[in-house]
């Protein structure tokens, strides 16, 4: 699974139809678990994700993702909040999800990760790192993100909420009964 590639962009519309699907296939429910979306979308993709976290550098990128033989690897900040980091993974993915190519003259991954680059278990094929948006791709991944994101706090927050025992205790007293009274 992963978006077509358009060389003049996509609109945020066609965007949103592409990710709305794409929740649709993986029937990703709410609360969002990145993790179980990531594991979902890599047997829909029959390619692994592994989402490694990193204490990347402050001034440096927030996230990073590169092509391995045989998976694709989701480096991610590790000292940042959880909805950061839930949003740094999403990014990443929609680079994956649309097939950016890698950056040319990213630099050696080794200076890039220092010490994760000998933890990983293969060299990257190709590497995806930038720390600005000023480019098409950049956009595009930060913009499914934050559909999938928004996606999520919707559904999440239209969620009939889980009664307690003591609510339940309430209802059953109030409720029309069945029986003796």
């Amino acid at each position: 699974m992963r978006f077509p590639r358009r060389d003049n962009g996509s609109s945020e519309r066609e965007l949103r139809r592409r990710c709305r699907g794409l929740l649709r296939e993986l029937d990703v429910q709410p609360p969002l678990d990145v993790h179980e979306f990531c594991a979902r979308l890599a047997v829909v993709r029959g390619r692994p994700i592994r989402l490694v976290p990193y204490p990347l550098w402050a001034d440096g990128p927030f996230g990073l993702w590169f092509k391995g033989r045989n998976a694709d690897f989701i480096v991610y900040q590790e000292h940042t909040t959880k909805p950061h980091q839930r949003h740094i993974i999403l990014h990443e993915v929609g680079h994956i999800l649309a097939d950016h190519p890698s950056d040319e003259g990213a630099g050696e991954l080794s200076e890039l990760l220092a010490g994760p680059a000998a933890e990983l278990p293969e060299p990257p094929d190709s590497l995806r790192c930038r720390t600005a948006y000023d480019q098409r791709e950049e956009r595009e991944a930060e913009t499914v993100a934050t559909i999938i994101l928004e996606w999520a706090s919707i559904l999440d927050a239209m969620r009939i909420p889980q009664s307690s025992d003591a609510a339940e205790g309430v209802d059953a007293a109030l409720s029309d009964r069945l029986g003796w009274l």
